[in-house]
């Protein structure tokens, strides 16, 4: 998330009310999880094991619990609790905003809302676009020319993002959006979670099925094709022209390459090579994972022979 204006530390520290390592003067342009930093950004580490991670990222400055030697050109903003500061930021810079109060939203004349249909704040709408009936729009929301959303999908709802704490689990504050380029058809009952603190995107001419669920900060790519049940976790990037069968589940942070077909109930991993078909959980390559089947089939056989 770009902030207005760019911040100094100091001033970041006195919305805060925490102590800083850093020039006051320090310039803050942002802020961002750690999947999605830029220079300018702030993050936050709460645990020794990825300090290196976040003040190694493009993030120049750093909420951390704890003092420690800061890298030039970076600042750091201390506190016993970075989650909660994070928090703190992101909802004070994009506070939460009533349903009354829908404000800067673009809906082009040609676009055809049907009725019982919920349009948040800060949307856009392109030309020739139809929203079905029982659908939401929520917040920071970015939909092309031409874009079909099917009855009772979801766009923009909160990340699934969560830190566990001694009285349960605490959620991050979605301070992110989406956005749906021009030519794309969702179907009834899809889900699509808005970024963190970045943009979940999906590409020019893609098509999704009924109940397709794409998790926060995702990436889909153009022409891509995904059939009923497909599940994405929250940073998964999808390349070109690729192909979901049914009941596909993605893990996070997994990268799937252009043109790669995944057939259906396949469970994903790890990163998958594009041009290539897939089958299995964890997937591999189809005609391996075909061998793999034929040879337990045989196991009964070859086991009644000892």
């Amino acid at each position: 998330m770009k902030f207005d204006r760019p911040y100094t530390l100091e001033e970041i520290c006195i919305i805060v009310h925490c102590e800083f390592v850093g020039d006051a003067n320090h310039a803050i342009t942002g802020i961002n999880e750690i999947h999605m930093v830029i220079p300018g950004d702030i993050v936050f580490v709460d645990h020794p094991k990825y300090y290196d991670k976040a003040l190694k990222s493009a993030a120049t400055t750093i909420i951390i619990d704890k003092a420690v030697e800061c890298p030039e050109g970076k600042a750091l903003i201390i506190s016993e609790k970075p989650f909660d500061i994070f928090n703190q930021l992101t909802l004070f810079f994009r506070p939460l905003k009533s349903p009354h109060d829908q404000e800067n939203q673009f809906i082009h004349p040609s676009a055809i809302i049907y009725p019982n249909v919920f349009i948040g704040n800060n949307v856009k709408i392109g030309k020739n676009s139809r929203i079905f009936p029982g659908v939401c729009i929520m917040d920071n929301t970015s939909i092309g020319d031409n874009v079909v959303i099917g009855s009772n999908t979801v766009i923009g709802h909160f990340a699934f993002y969560y830190k566990k704490k001694p009285e349960g689990y605490n959620r991050m504050h979605t301070c992110g959006g989406v956005e749906i380029q021009s030519d794309v058809e969702i179907g009834a009952l899809c889900t699509i979670d808005a970024g963190v603190s970045g943009i979940t995107k999906i590409g020019k001419g893609t098509k999704l099925d009924n109940q397709v669920h794409i998790g926060h900060d995702t990436i889909v790519g153009e022409d891509c094709l995904m059939a009923a049940g497909v599940g994405l976790a929250g940073c998964v990037k999808v390349e070109n022209n690729v192909i979901l069968w049914g009941q596909v589940g993605c893990a996070s942070d997994v990268v799937i390459g252009e043109s790669a077909i995944v057939l259906a109930q396949s469970g994903v991993s790890k990163n998958l090579e594009g041009g290539k078909t897939y089958f299995g959980s964890p997937c591999g390559e189809v005609k391996e994972k075909f061998k793999e089947m034929a040879a337990i089939r045989q196991l009964p056989e070859l086991l009644r022979k000892f």
